[in-house]
């Protein structure tokens, strides 16, 4: 140490300075927290339960997408082969008539549209299996889950294009006949009031009818008493009455769903009546003629009607309506009767209306039902009915000379009807309609109590109609009505012409 200079001990002090303050510096900085260690990755037997289920749903909607695809171009095939089906018949008809041939026969259905069936196939079994063929790519699932494991029905479907080959094939159809409907209701020629098919969803059907009735009833009245068996002392009177009834209807019907309608017509009726009398003992030899009319706004009707199931071939079809109808027409007792006093007390006057009513004066609520029964090729369909009129409290009638009659408490007697008939389709375009209708009319009633001389009348109609469709829009069906009773007019005849909106 003594040989050691000032010069090299300087620079062994300066270190020793800068290594003490560099050690103070780093006692004085903070200590910042360390850092967490890495996440480590999940490992694939850790995936939950959940994420299995939410990868195996998205699969099955998938699989649930893909059929329904499939059944929608089953659908438009179907369409299509009706079609064609349709343009072959027509190039049949062609041929045979160019050659001077007899046409072939086609065997229509009374269908004409093809079937679409709404429910799906019943369902099957579900069992895991392996990987199947996508049709489009799956997102992976998360975490890592196994994206190949997947729901396929037992027996894997074949491919959407050998499935329509199979349809087309297993579907063997006669020329000229589309497939049954399972939803609505064959279509038939109309020859009742009440139609049995309805107005699909969201379309409206405009009818213009008109209907033509005629009628002649004989009346013979002995008024008197016999002195010996030979001999009569009194009043014989004579009548006959013939009635023409004109009603030009204008109905209008909306489909609000598939089952359901609503109806509503608006008639105008013309009515003309002859009554041909001639009075014994009274010293006239010739008839004496009593003429009336009317004519004008008739009963607004308005119809609600709901098809209670689903029918099929072989299976009916229930549809049960709701009808009611109003007063809006002039009523009997708005008339003027041809009397001084007549109606009152003596027996002057003819005691029949001057002006004839074009409404039956009551308001009336019916229920019913209508069934149809397809089998091939006939439809088999009828209605029961109940009409119940309204009682008329206070009621009056007017006679000639200004003069009013007070009747009391009137009402009418209700309607018990029914009908059966039976339709066949021709070919695509015409149908026939044979059928029977009978109404059943109840006693009349005054201040509670039966009118004197009112008795039970039955109605019973036989009518035979036919349609002729021009096309998908337009249609015309006409009925004919012959009574088979005395009360029922003798000839009814009605046209009709439904448009399609």
């Amino acid at each position: 140490m003594k040989g050691t200079s000032l010069m090299e001990v300087a620079p062994l002090a300066l270190a020793v300075s800068l290594g003490v303050h560099a050690g103070q510096a780093r006692a004085q900085e903070p200590v910042m927290p360390a850092s967490p260690p890495p996440p480590v990755p999940a490992q694939p037997y850790e995936i939950t339960a959940d994420a299995r289920l939410d990868a195996l749903q998205r699969q099955l909607n998938e699989q649930t997408h893909r059929l329904q695809a499939m059944r929608d171009a089953m659908q438009a095939q179907e369409q299509q082969i009706f079609t064609l089906q349709n343009a072959l018949n027509e190039e049949i008809l062609a041929n045979a008539r160019a050659r001077g041939a007899p046409a072939p026969v086609i065997v229509p259905a009374l269908n004409q549209a093809p079937t679409f069936r709404d429910s799906p196939p019943p369902a099957q079994t579900y069992i895991v299996t392996g990987p199947a063929p996508q049709a489009t790519p799956v997102a992976p699932a998360p975490d890592g889950a196994h994206a190949g494991t997947q729901v396929a029905q037992s027996g894997s479907p074949p491919p959407a294009g050998q499935q329509t080959q199979q349809a087309d094939t297993q579907a063997p159809q006669r020329v000229g006949q589309a497939p049954e409907s399972e939803s609505r209701p064959p279509e038939v020629a109309q020859i009742f009031d009440q139609p049995g098919v309805l107005t699909p969803k969201g379309k409206m059907v405009v009818e213009p009818s008109l209907q033509y009735g005629y009628s002649a009833n004989d009346r013979v009245a002995l008024v008197g008493y016999t002195i010996i068996p030979a001999i009569l002392i009194g009043l014989i009177d004579v009548r006959q009455v013939k009635t023409t009834t004109a009603v030009a209807t204008l109905t209008g019907r909306y489909g609000l769903s598939r089952r359901m309608e609503l109806e509503a017509k608006l008639p105008y009726v013309y009515i003309h009546s002859d009554t041909v009398s001639r009075e014994i003992f009274t010293g006239s030899a010739q008839d004496r003629v009593f003429n009336a009319r009317g004519s004008g706004m008739g009963d607004v009707e308005v119809t609600g009607r709901y098809q209670l199931n689903r029918g099929a071939a072989d299976k009916p079809f229930y549809i049960a309506w709701l009808r009611y109808k109003s007063r809006t027409g002039r009523d009997l007792f708005e008339v003027v009767t041809d009397c001084v006093t007549r109606c009152v007390a003596n027996t002057t006057g003819t005691g029949l209306p001057l002006d004839l009513p074009t409404g039956s004066g009551f308001n009336a609520l019916q229920p019913g039902v209508t069934w149809l029964f397809p089998s091939d090729p006939v439809v088999f369909f009828g209605s029961l009915s109940y009409l119940h009129n309204f009682k008329r409290s206070n009621v009056s009638r007017r006679v000639l000379g200004g003069q009013t009659e007070f009747l009391g408490d009137i009402k009418a007697g209700d309607i018990l009807g029914f009908n059966l008939g039976m339709g066949l389709a021709l070919n695509e375009k015409a149908a026939i309609s044979i059928g029977y209708d009978q109404s059943i009319v109840d006693k009349t009633e005054q201040d509670g109590k039966e009118v004197a001389g009112a008795v039970r009348t039955t109605l019973g109609t036989l009518l035979l109609g036919g349609t002729y469709r021009f096309s998908d829009r337009m249609s015309l069906n006409v009925a004919l009505g012959v009574g088979v009773t005395r009360d029922t007019p003798d000839l009814t005849f009605t046209a009709r012409l439904p448009i399609n909106f």
